[in-house]
C-alpha cells in the first residue's frame, strides 16, 4: 500500500515494521544534514554567549523608568522614599524620579535645570515615576532635583 516512508507494508494493507537496508541516509535523524558541519555549532554558541553577556540579562527589570530616558546615566541620587536619576546623552540630559516602591498614588516631581535657561518640571501624583524631562545640554552644566512623597533628593551643578 504505502512505500517506505509510509510505514505501511504487505497485502490488503496490514500494519508490518518496515525492516532497515542498513544504510544510513544523509540529513537524516541519525546524523546531520547535507552540507552542514558540526563544528559551526561550537562557533557559534560561545558567540551567542558573549553576545549575551554584553547586553546583559533579558529579565525584566523592577521599574522601566530607565527606559524613559535616553542615554547613559550619569547620577543617580538615592532619598528615602525613591531616587532620581539623571542620563546624559550627546546634547541633551534627562531627568526622572523613581518611587522605591512603586503601587499607590503619591505626589511626585522632577525638575532638570540648564545653566542660563529655565527649569523643566514634570509634577503630580504618580504610582511609579515623574518625568522624563530632557533639556538641552550640549557644553552645559546642568542642575536637577526630585522628591516622592514628603522626601526629595537633589544634584547640585553637574555635567561641567
Amino acid at each position: 500500500m504505502f512505500d517506505e516512508a509510509g510505514g505501511v507494508d504487505g497485502v490488503n494493507g496490514v500494519a508490518r515494521p518496515l525492516r532497515s537496508s542498513g544504510r544510513r541516509e544523509r540529513g537524516g535523524p541519525a546524523g546531520p544534514p547535507a552540507g552542514r558541519r558540526p563544528g559551526a555549532a561550537l562557533l557559534i554558541l560561545p558567540l551567542l554567549c558573549a553576545l549575551g553577556l554584553v547586553l546583559g540579562p533579558t529579565g525584566t527589570a523592577p521599574v522601566h523608568a530607565a527606559s524613559a530616558c535616553t542615554g547613559r546615566l550619569v547620577k543617580t541620587v538615592t532619598f528615602a522614599t525613591g531616587s532620581l536619576r539623571v542620563y546624559k546623552s550627546r546634547a541633551y540630559a534627562c531627568a526622572v524620579t523613581v518611587a522605591g516602591k512603586p503601587g499607590a498614588r503619591r505626589a511626585m516631581r522632577v525638575s532638570l535645570q540648564p545653566r542660563g535657561g529655565r527649569a523643566v518640571v514634570d509634577s503630580g501624583t504618580f504610582t511609579q515615576f515623574a518625568g522624563p524631562v530632557t533639556v538641552h545640554a550640549l557644553n552645559r552644566c546642568v542642575r536637577a532635583s526630585g522628591s516622592v512623597g514628603g522626601s526629595s533628593g537633589s544634584t547640585g551643578w553637574i555635567l561641567c
